[in-house]
């Protein structure tokens, strides 16, 4: 039982995490030319952090995902860590 809420604890975490993360993204598509400076600096954190949330092929496919997402102008609205938590909770067969 311990366990179960362990791990109900943990898909809580990263999918609050997986908010502020996506927020911290779209806030530089906010700002007109600089904020697409400024996913250059912030594409390589975001995928390295999307690695480390979600571990294995799962973590591996998405830290990529999210630093082309991040990295490639105006697409900064996809909220790449929330998406992932969706397939993750919901789409992959364990």
């Amino acid at each position: 039982m311990q366990d179960l809420e362990v791990a109900e604890d943990n898909r809580m975490s990263k999918l609050i995490i997986g908010l502020v993360l996506d927020g911290i993204g779209m806030i530089s598509f906010s700002i007109p030319f600089l904020g697409e400076f400024s996913d250059v600096v912030w594409a390589p954190i975001a995928a390295i952090i999307m690695a480390r949330m979600y571990k294995g092929r799962v973590g591996k496919v998405a830290g990529v995902l999210t630093f082309l997402e991040e990295i490639l102008p105006f697409t900064d609205v996809i909220p790449s860590f929330t998406l992932t938590w969706i397939y993750t909770y919901f789409f992959e067969k364990k």
